[in-house]
């Protein structure tokens, strides 16, 4: 089955924006655009339901089951039962919050292992509770490739391992990480298994059941969403952390990790986003099945056509001599996050060149400040980043080609 390119952007307004013509976005990682679906649900959202929620008046009860069905959409989608459903402002506050729900849980002298490959949202939280009697053991990455060594992972855990932190995907070194493999070694020690997602969940929403993590975290504002965070917590696990809200809502699951109550709005047009993969699932197949099902389908059909882009341009850099890839030189277990560094040019010139040549791309660290230093890679400078989605079109990495032949060569 082959991914209907033109059907796909056709769910995408930035794609007829006037605007944006000519410019062929590569900063997806930084921000996917939004699905139609989502910024409709979000319109009429904000034009007929703008009210509090779940009174028996028409429009509040709509705008509670508009919320609703977002959490119960999104845990068919991942596999998972809608309890275990978290939304909040960003992946960053939500880990903020985890990290003060679950320190009660632990005793002073424990440890919790932090991986040096995650950007902040992912670790820096955790590593603060080193001033609470946390011991903070780090999980180095290979300096040369910028992966997670999992024979470094299983020297570092002992009995005394609580937790385990790390990403499924780096949001510059575009490595996938085995999360169902690492999950399974950290709980033989007994610990939990926390996995930030925003680098990977773009690519393909994760069967959650099957990877086996204890939390799994990502952005829905890198899905095609609204900017909220969404978090699963093992409904088994949060029944055990300390309530961050309000002193009434002890024991409201939903309630427990927003301290600052949901975005009722926002919530609600999150379902825009499974709205989104049904009608590409039902414009590509015909097979009726349930939702993790169907996002297996979407999986499979988003990471063939994605890895047809990745070959060509990763081809391109690897026959330069002038460029410094991070990560995986080959699309095996590689997401389209691809990062790199001139070697005999400004990286800052070669950046305003591609943007002269109407590229949109990232420059500078992306709050993945511990990875690149672990990389001796200077980060007032940084990467450039490349990414992109099922979405993006063989024209725009043709596009992104030329301009970086040209930028290299000025």
């Amino acid at each position: 089955m082959t991914l209907d390119l033109n059907f796909i952007r056709s769910q995408f307004p930035a794609f007829t924006e006037s605007t944006l013509d000519g410019w062929a976005f590569f900063e997806n990682a930084g921000g996917s655009y939004p699905c139609k679906q989502v910024i409709n649900r979000l319109t009429d959202f904000y034009m007929k339901n703008k009210v509090q929620v779940y009174y028996p008046y028409p429009a509040s009860t709509l705008a509670g089951k508009l919320m609703d069905a977002s959490y119960k959409r999104m845990a068919d989608y991942l596999n998972v039962n809608e309890t275990e459903i978290h939304f909040g402002p960003s992946t960053t506050q939500n880990i903020y919050v985890l990290a003060n729900a679950m320190r009660p849980m632990w005793n002073d002298g424990d440890e919790i292992i932090v991986s040096c490959q995650d950007h902040e949202a992912n670790s820096g939280a955790w590593r603060r509770l080193v001033k609470q009697g946390i011991n903070i053991v780090e999980w180095h990455i290979n300096p040369k490739t910028g992966l997670l060594e999992l024979g470094d992972l299983e020297r570092l855990l002992t009995n005394k391992t609580k937790m385990v932190a790390y990403p499924h995907c780096s949001n510059v070194i575009g490595h996938i990480n085995p999360a169902k493999q690492i999950s399974a070694m950290v709980h033989a020690y007994g610990a939990l298994s926390v996995v930030d997602g925003v680098g990977y969940a773009p690519h393909g929403f994760p069967d959650l059941k099957d990877l086996g993590a204890d939390i799994y975290l990502f952005s829905l504002y890198k899905t095609f969403g609204p900017h909220l965070g969404l978090m699963y917590v093992n409904k088994n696990l949060i029944v055990k952390m300390k309530n961050q809200s309000h002193f009434f809502k002890e024991g409201i699951t939903r309630s427990m990790l927003t301290p600052a109550g949901p975005d009722h709005a926002q919530i609600a047009a999150a379902n825009g986003i499974l709205d989104y993969f049904d009608t590409v699932y039902n414009h590509h197949f015909d097979a009726e099945i349930n939702p993790s099902e169907k996002n297996k389908a979407l999986n499979t059909l988003f990471h063939n056509h994605e890895t047809l882009l990745m070959e060509p341009l990763l081809t391109f850099l690897r026959s330069r001599d002038d460029i410094r890839i991070i990560g995986p030189e080959t699309t095996k277990d590689r997401a389209p996050i691809i990062s790199i560094i001139p070697t005999n040019k400004n990286i800052k010139k070669v950046y305003a060149d591609l943007t002269k040549h109407k590229l949109m791309l990232g420059i500078g660290h992306f709050y993945a400040v511990r990875p690149l230093m672990n990389m001796s890679i200077p980060t007032q400078s940084g990467v450039i980043r490349i990414s992109f989605l099922h979405y993006t079109s063989p024209k725009e990495i043709d596009q992104l080609i030329e301009g970086l032949k040209i930028a290299l060569a000025n």
